[in-house]
């Protein structure tokens, strides 16, 4: 078993798997019909990463688990997501804020990972980027139009910015693992794509009126396994048919 590969695919499952969920609460809960729909693809574009990533990371582990067992069977400490992507959906607003810091690190991974040494992550990025490029347009878009719209709009996405700011140096993230990977040329510098990723923000931030947090203040310790009390209310969720019937299948 290579538990560095393991390891960092399940990092990028999981960043998917619970995102992906995230977004599914807002099914039928859209501001409006399009956003409605777009969320609820969007998590769908996540859920089918997931699928993928958490797939090949069985394979690589070797011990004939699944990617529903990836997925459903773990318990929270074996999860490896950020700590951005387990936060509370909040409002429209919100939601827009935390997908948009997200996927501005997303998009330029994967344009990293197209060009891995490990075929299968490569083939993954490839189809990944194509669904992510829309993602980060998408929330980018609102970012922008929440931003420099009403004074009630912007207030709320400066205060969205404000609280999940803390969260964002987690995604860059890096250990022995990731050194390991980048000197097989599976993976890339994180400090190279946070460059990329602070430029990005900055630029789209600044159309949008909106001011960076200084304060400095960082969490991490998902990637350790050490989640925010959020978690354990979305695995509750997303677990309970697996759990209560153990094997079920449609």
């Amino acid at each position: 078993m290579d538990n560095a590969l393991f390891e960092y695919l399940v990092r990028l499952g999981d960043d998917s798997l619970i995102l992906g969920h995230r977004l599914s609460e807002w099914c039928g809960h859209g501001p409006i019909l399009e956003e409605d729909i777009a969320m609820t693809n969007i998590a769908l574009d996540l859920v089918g990463q997931t699928t993928s990533i958490l797939k090949y990371a069985g394979e690589v582990e070797g011990k004939g688990r699944t990617e529903d067992d990836l997925a459903f069977l773990r318990y929270e400490r074996e999860y490896r997501n950020t700590l951005l992507v387990e936060q509370p959906n909040g409002d429209f607003g919100v939601t827009m804020m935390r997908q948009f810091l997200f996927d501005a690190f997303r998009k330029p991974l994967f344009e990293q990972l197209v060009n891995s040494s490990d075929a299968q992550i490569a083939a993954i990025a490839a189809k990944s980027l194509k669904e992510t490029k829309y993602h980060f347009k998408h929330s980018a878009e609102w970012v922008i139009r929440l931003g420099d719209g009403t004074e009630e709009s912007h207030e709320r996405v400066q205060n969205a910015l404000n609280d999940l700011w803390r969260y964002t140096d987690e995604m860059f993230f890096t250990d022995e693992v990731d050194r390991d990977l980048e000197s097989r040329g599976i993976t890339f510098s994180m400090e190279d794509l946070k460059n990329t990723w602070q430029e990005t923000v900055k630029s789209v931030l600044d159309q949008a009126t909106l001011e960076i947090p200084t304060n400095g203040w960082q969490h991490d310790g998902g990637r350790k396994g050490l989640h925010s009390e959020h978690l354990g209310y979305i695995l509750a969720e997303l677990q309970y048919m697996q759990r209560a019937y153990p094997g079920m299948e449609w």
